[in-house]
């Protein structure tokens, strides 16, 4: 079998994959204005995500925000039938505007279409976050698709009445957990580092200072810089302090009882 022979199975593969990346790709781009209802409404639930009441007080709410603010929050939810490209025309959607398309295909749920106005108020990053806290598959199993998506434009509409936000509002308890663990580590390196190398020495102040640099980056930038971009609540940073205090203490002790000992005096660093 010549080498011309041995390559079109695999160009015949790579034709395949091609043309079904190429079918996939044409979902989101098709226009299919048919699916849009006929009066104007800021919510278009064809996966049938939220109830009647939930989608009367949801079209209300987006309509006095839009009146009271006069940015434009839009919600599409799709699943086998989307109307693609027909929904920016039908909502006249422009650098003021929001739409958040829920469709769980893509393994996150949630998509957001970014007005040029809002980039100004809350940076990339910001939406990266909100995508990734609110439309995540956990989240989503744990308190639902409405949820999810009535969750992420409430962090929304807060941050446009704040007048913007470089973060997501509120502390999932995940992202505590993180904040408290950076707090403690920095807790047991700043106790470590300040046990006493020499006799009648209480703190060991130059090794203490030493290493400072990564104590103040793990307890000041991970734990508690996080916390303050987020929440007002003094509770997670009580937490996070008492988190950084109790392994201070606890590495001074197990260091001086280890080492201290052992060690003889030695020069200042």
């Amino acid at each position: 079998m010549g080498a011309h022979q041995r390559q079109r199975p695999f160009k015949s593969l790579l034709a395949c994959l091609l043309c079904l990346l190429c079918c996939a790709g044409s979902v989101y781009a098709y226009d299919n204005p048919e699916l849009l209802p006929q009066q104007q409404t800021p919510v278009i639930d064809l996966a049938k995500v939220f109830s009647e009441g939930q989608l009367t007080n949801l079209e209300k709410s987006l309509d006095d925000f839009e009146t009271r603010t006069g940015w434009k929050l839009r919600v599409l939810t799709q699943y086998e039938r989307t109307p693609g490209l027909a929904v920016r025309e039908y909502w006249g959607l422009d650098e003021r505007s929001l739409l958040v398309v829920a469709d769980p295909r893509g393994g996150n749920l949630l998509n957001f279409n970014v007005g040029d106005a809002l980039y100004a108020l809350m940076p990339r990053t910001y939406w990266v976050e909100l995508q990734t806290r609110y439309g995540n598959q956990f989240y989503v199993k744990d308190h639902g698709e409405d949820i999810a998506i009535l969750d992420s434009l409430n962090a929304v509409e807060t941050c446009l009445d704040r007048g913007g936000c470089q973060f997501v509002p509120g502390l999932p308890l995940e992202q505590w957990l993180l904040t408290f663990t950076t707090s403690l580590i920095g807790g047991l390196v700043a106790g470590f580092a300040s046990y006493p190398r020499k006799e009648g020495e209480l703190i060991a102040w130059p090794w203490l200072l030493l290493a400072s640099p990564l104590w103040i980056m793990l307890f000041g930038i991970f734990g508690i810089a996080p916390v303050v971009s987020r929440t007002s609540d003094l509770l997670p940073l009580l937490r996070n302090g008492l988190g950084f205090l109790g392994g201070a203490v606890t590495a001074y002790v197990i260091a001086q009882a280890t080492l201290g000992g052992r060690q003889k005096p030695e020069s200042e660093p």
